[in-house]
């Protein structure tokens, strides 16, 4: 071929990018695009500041190689076209993806590539093993049940990596366009986005993997990767992450490796329901829902009452980002305790979370709230045991909740009363009791 567009949607890098190098070693020219959707810029000012500067980091990569990034703004399979014309291009190369915007987009894509006789090939890249290469016996579409499904996901055969192109060449004259204004986002603490960003990262973490299986649920050690966003945009090829984490020995990268299991996972599921953020895929488990704003909006604000669920919710917001055992901490009480829609807490951390995607997001909310992909969808977890488990001095709390004050060595404070019916499930220290109307914390 002479011309071909990549078009980048969540794989903004150069290394291990399939599409990228195919295109680079079956093409003359490559036009590299990225297309700004008005519709999922608005979804999060958090995830729209970090590819802003994934973006910014993609360009000065591929100007590096002697090309550059091509902006457009609008409707993706729209401006694709119209670039495609522009530039006589014979072929597009597309990453595949799992929600089902990302499959109606892919959909769309192909019919007008197949009316204006252009070819379309889509590429793995945002996950290990692409959805649909390991299936379940029996004639399933997909796995259903995590366990089955990394036994074979860890026996399947993972393609090979693929180097970054070591040059590519603009058609002539092509205005490339530019980024807007770098968004401000909404938290503070927020990490910045990017390849070169993504690969420190991953550098660092790989010297401190090792005591991973003992410190992913300390919630105070914060002993995690924080290379979840970098995976959800693609800055970090995850079969990258992966290969690294399985040729390490012992139990850390195992059951960081298993990690990176589960969001295949999810992806395979995701791919095969692309209703998981607005459907119960375990239809059966669908409860009826409260309809309580009052409880909705302590709970968001981090004003429940319960210290643990409100540092939780504090982080999200000053960090675009949640401990994982705090993910399921605060899921639990919105859903088993406050009796709320999950659907409500999909929405809340789909605005905040920079890793925030369709796959992992709705999934495990589903999973937590008994409606999902889990063995056991009635289990419950309770906040106080959470907490005096996972946080037992009380550090992460406090790093996140410092106003808190102690009483009788329990750490505790009541922004909100809570309804007596979550109150009795808490198993609260009776110290709240008899303190109760006192200004134990008072509300900011």
């Amino acid at each position: 071929m002479r011309t071909v567009i990549v078009l980048f949607t969540r794989d903004l890098r150069v290394h291990d990018n399939p599409a990228l190098a195919a295109a680079c070693v079956n093409a003359e020219r490559i036009v590299p695009l990225f297309v700004l959707d008005p519709h999922l810029l608005a979804l999060s000012p958090n995830r729209a500041r970090f590819l802003h500067q994934s973006l910014g980091d993609l360009a000065a990569s591929l100007r590096r190689l002697g090309g550059d990034l091509v902006i457009r703004e609008g409707d993706p399979v729209a401006e694709t076209l119209k670039l495609a014309r522009e530039v006589e291009a014979d072929g597009i190369a597309l990453t595949q993806d799992v929600s089902g915007y990302a499959q109606r987009r892919e959909r769309r894509l192909a019919q007008e590539c197949e009316g204006h006789r252009i070819s379309l090939r889509l590429f793995p890249g945002t996950t290990v093993v692409p959805p649909g290469d390991v299936s379940p016996g029996g004639g399933g579409a997909h796995y259903r049940v995590f366990s089955p499904y990394y036994r074979a996901w860890e026996s399947a055969k993972w393609r090979d990596e693929v180097a970054a192109p070591t040059r590519i060449t603009l058609p002539e004259g092509l205005d490339v366009g530019r980024l807007p204004e770098l968004p401000a986002g909404e938290s503070a603490a927020a990490l910045d986005g990017g390849e070169a960003e993504g690969q420190r990262r991953l550098k660092t973490w790989l010297r401190h993997v090792g005591p991973y299986d003992d410190l992913h649920d300390d919630m105070a050690a914060d002993g995690t990767s924080r290379l979840s966003a970098y995976l959800r945009f693609g800055c970090l090829s995850p079969l990258t992450v992966a290969n690294a984490a399985r040729a390490l020995d012992g139990a850390g990268p195992a059951a960081f490796l298993r990690q990176l299991g589960w969001r295949d996972f999810y992806y395979q599921v995701a791919h095969a329901f692309p209703k998981i953020s607005t459907e119960a895929y375990r239809a059966a488990g669908d409860s009826e829902w409260r309809a309580d704003a009052d409880a909705l909006q302590h709970w968001q604000d981090g004003l429940t009452g319960v210290p643990v669920v409100d540092a939780g919710m504090r982080q999200l917001r000053a960090e675009g980002y949640m401990h994982n055992r705090a993910r399921l901490i605060t899921a639990a009480f919105l859903t088993k305790h406050l009796g709320l829609d999950w659907r409500d807490g999909v929405k809340w951390f789909f605005r905040w979370l920079n890793d925030g995607d369709v796959a992992n997001n709705s999934g495990n909310w589903q999973w937590v709230a008994g409606t999902g992909n889990d063995t056991k969808p009635y289990r419950r977890f309770n906040p106080i045991r959470q907490a005096e488990r996972f946080d037992p001095d009380g550090v992460y709390v406090r790093r996140y909740v410092p106003e808190l004050t102690s009483i009788s060595g329990k750490a505790v404070h009541q922004p909100w009363r809570l309804p007596d019916t979550v109150r009795a499930g808490l198993d609260y220290p009776a110290p709240l009791e008899s303190h109760r109307d006192e200004a134990v914390w008072l509300r900011p």
